[in-house]
């Protein structure tokens, strides 16, 4: 039996931002079930590579979503055809309430609002409460919502974990695998043992390239390849260790938590 074509096709997408290159031939794919992961040290491409996906840089090359070509397409008609993201930063807007955040995010006239009140009852409870004034870990809840909020046929998520608290950690690990249940996820992901429990593939970059793509059971079985690949021990719970920034955007890199966050511990209401 022949596997389904992929979700998603990349061949020879190279981008840069202010002139600066960011991103250089990357070719990878992601199949139309399962999560598949893109890993790699800080400030090697990872954000910068999903961007150019959407068309939120500059960018060349081929970019096929199922079956295809969006890379001369401008991002809002590349959302409407179905793919959500979720950015590194959140991006909630922050003088919105929760509601009114989840509102802006609908596209059709059914939103999924099922998934979203089992997945977040917490964050649903807030509804009313002004989005800014949320911890780092609610906004991400609610970043996730939003997507959710949509039939997407495609997940694009970027550091869903990071610098939350090791509970918030293990929730947003169990939305996404909820979600991948039915949708495809190409997700971008520091936190080694969430890849584990979540990643069918991994895609590694290294200096805006691919390095490695295959099993993600496999690399992370074989400790003497992830430290090589990745700096780390396959078990770690932290970032890769970075290397040579290779001019790769802000969103490569380690950010603070939110103003008046404090993710270090967990979540209170």
């Amino acid at each position: 039996m022949n596997a389904p074509d992929p979700i998603l096709r990349v061949a020879g997408l190279s981008a840069s931002i202010d002139g600066q290159q960011v991103v250089e031939q990357v070719d990878f794919e992601v199949p139309a079930t399962g999560v598949t992961a893109v890993l790699g040290r800080n400030g090697v491409g990872k954000t910068s590579t999903l961007k150019a996906v959407l068309g939120l840089i500059s960018r060349s090359g081929v970019v096929e979503f199922d079956g295809a070509r969006i890379d001369g397409e401008p991002t809002h008609r590349i959302v409407q055809r179905g793919i959500g993201y979720v950015p590194e930063d959140r991006e909630v807007f922050a003088s919105l309430t929760v509601a009114e955040n989840l509102r802006l995010a609908e596209r059709g006239t059914t939103p999924n609002r099922g998934m979203v009140d089992e997945l977040f009852p917490d964050l649903i409870a807030r509804s009313a409460q002004r989005a800014g004034s949320l911890s780092g870990g609610q906004q991400q809840m609610l970043s996730l919502a939003r997507v959710l909020m949509n039939d997407n046929r495609l997940l694009m998520v970027d550091e869903p974990t990071k610098g939350l608290a090791p509970r918030i950690v293990t929730e947003v690990a169990a939305a996404l695998e909820r979600a991948a249940a039915v949708t495809p996820v190409l997700l971008v992901e520091q936190n080694l043992p969430v890849v584990r429990r979540l990643a069918h593939t991994v895609v590694v970059i290294e200096g805006g390239r691919v390095i490695h793509a295959g099993p993600a059971a496999e690399l992370l079985d074989d400790d003497e390849r992830t430290q090589q690949l990745l700096g780390v021990h396959s078990t770690d719970h932290g970032a890769p260790r970075g290397g040579t920034d290779h001019g790769a955007p802000k969103g490569d890199t380690d950010r603070s938590a939110p103003t008046g966050a404090d993710e270090s511990r967990e979540e209170t209401p």
